[in-house]
């Protein structure tokens, strides 16, 4: 049985003048397969967002198993409603970025320590190695914090943290 006639009926294809000119279906194999203008099929392609945190909706890649981009969305409006689940499908499943609602606790005010948090994804505890793994993303109010393991926990808006959370975080920034 040929790759061809294991693909479902989820096939996207653009059609406005300035989307990109490609079609994307899913294997019942879970894996993505984009078939671009001319013809050419890419088994396995992977999309990466290029701003995920900054701006998620604008600067999509579309790379091949190798690691090459086949091809490029620059905002996603540009892609029909059925591309655009099948590719956020996708994200949900590669990009693990929980977001902290609240610091519960560290275990020291020097690092290395450990942390208590509330995420979106439930109770958590992490080790943070540095003040330097701590990193605000662009001129607002984000923060981007690395655990030991390389796992990356995002505060949208520490402003928007409860008193406590925010005591908490001064000592570290």
């Amino acid at each position: 049985m040929t790759t061809q006639a294991l693909v479902t009926s989820s096939v996207a294809q653009s059609t406005s003048l300035d989307a990109p000119a490609f079609a994307l279906e899913l294997t019942p194999f879970g894996r993505l397969v984009l078939t671009n203008a001319q013809g050419q099929r890419f088994e396995g392609v992977v999309p990466v967002r290029a701003f995920p945190i900054q701006a998620p909706d604008e600067g999509l890649s579309i790379v091949d198993t190798d690691g090459h981009e086949v091809a490029w969305v620059a905002h996603w409006g540009q892609l029909p409603p059925p591309a655009q689940e099948l590719l956020r499908q996708e994200l949900a499943r590669r990009e693990f970025m929980p977001m902290i609602a609240r610091i519960v606790s560290v275990s020291s005010f020097s690092t290395p320590c450990t942390w208590k948090v509330k995420t979106d994804r439930g109770d958590c505890e992490f080790v943070l190695r540095g003040d330097e793994d701590i990193r605000r993303v662009g001129t607002d109010n984000t923060l981007l914090i690395a655990d030991a393991h390389g796992i990356q926990y995002l505060v949208p808006d520490q402003l928007a943290l409860d008193t406590h959370s925010k005591k908490i975080l001064d000592r570290f920034l």
